[in-house]
């Protein structure tokens, strides 16, 4: 097993800036929110950075991966442009309108019943049997090195920034934030220095802020307790953050360099989702959890959310922004009960 370094995730920068895109940084109007537009990479997320580093580091000349949608979108896009079979793994409860843009990459998609866990094991055993190479869609050295690009971008585009928020689902995006925490040693401080005069220190990295669903806590579990802690499958609105274990090689990047692990409910994703439509914004709901969290926390300077993608179908982003209440009625009482309510009121 195989730790990512920050010299990896510069690595991968070189090798993915000829396919990615360098997207912008917005400020949400009338807050200290600012947000890294992920959802307007070419593949309508994030996860188009560490599938492109994983396929150019390995060439794989058949490849197998399980996600929830944005990571499989990816793997099929890249799939497809280097003509190489790929099939990707997703539970029966995957969003339908991303099993169908899937499938129109040309991947082959295969259904588990269960959550998280029981999908990332029949991806590795499809991958043996075909001889074929395994792109998990967060706990990979490459995978977690092209992620981490994100924040070599964030650093090179903001200045004197308080922290950066992730939403966590397999913990690829987080542990490649904490390796780019280094960057900010190389970034611009946004001061103009007379000549003669020198700066004390460089500037001081923001802190790196996760961001998981109220019933899916594994991470935050984890540091607590001081080993890794597997939870029972969510149901959470963010279907891409519904992990159920900490990645292996996620996992110890995460616990040497995260600052602070926050949780969020459901209805504050959806009424998020809402508030981002208004500004022209359509985020997918794992998207919106680190912006509701950053929204509701205080903050003397700016923070930057990573808004990691927009893969929603209108059908089912009006169902839940027009109909949330009626969906998520009686959050109160379910906060009141349910066994991970204590990190929620942390």
């Amino acid at each position: 097993m195989r730790i990512p370094t920050f010299q990896d995730v510069r690595a991968a920068g070189r090798r993915i800036a000829p396919v990615v895109r360098r997207t912008p940084v917005q400020r949400i109007p009338g807050t200290r929110v600012l947000l890294k537009r992920e959802d307007l990479q070419k593949s309508g997320s994030f996860k188009l950075r560490g599938v492109t580093n994983a396929f150019a580091v390995a060439a794989p000349v058949r490849v197998v991966t399980a996600s929830s949608g944005n990571h499989g979108k990816a793997v099929a896009m890249l799939a497809r442009a280097a003509k190489v079979p790929a099939t990707v793994v997703m539970t029966a409860r995957s969003a339908p309108e991303k099993v169908e843009t899937i499938r129109g990459l040309g991947a082959r998609v295969v259904f588990v019943e269960g959550g998280v866990a029981e999908r990332n094991r029949l991806a590795e055993a499809l991958a043996a049997e075909q001889g074929a190479t395994l792109i998990p869609s967060s706990d990979h050295a490459d995978v977690i090195a092209g992620q981490g690009t994100t924040g070599l971008e964030i650093a090179a585009q903001t200045a004197g920034i308080e922290a950066v928020y992730v939403p966590v689902g397999g913990g690829g995006l987080l542990a490649g934030m904490c390796l780019a925490k280094a960057a900010w040693h190389d970034a611009p401080t946004g001061l103009s220095v007379p000549t003669g005069l020198s700066v004390p220190s460089v500037p001081s990295a923001p802190a790196v802020i996760g961001v998981e669903p109220v019933s899916a806590p594994r991470y935050a579990l984890s540091l607590a307790t001081g080993r890794p802690v597997t939870v029972p499958p969510s149901a959470s609105v963010a279907d891409g953050l519904r992990g159920q274990a900490p990645g292996r090689v996620a996992l110890p990047v995460v616990t040497a360099g995260v600052d602070r692990l926050t949780v969020v409910e459901d209805d504050e994703i959806v009424r998020t989702m809402s508030l981002l439509r208004t500004h022209g914004i359509v985020a997918e709901p794992s998207s919106a959890a680190a912006v509701a969290a950053a929204l509701k926390a205080d903050h003397a300077r700016d923070v930057v959310v990573v808004l990691t993608g927009g893969n929603i179908a209108r059908t089912r982003f009006d169902e839940l922004t027009g109909h949330g209440i009626h969906e998520l009625q009686n959050t109160h009482e379910r906060r009141q009960t349910h066994p991970y309510a204590a990190l929620a009121a942390a």
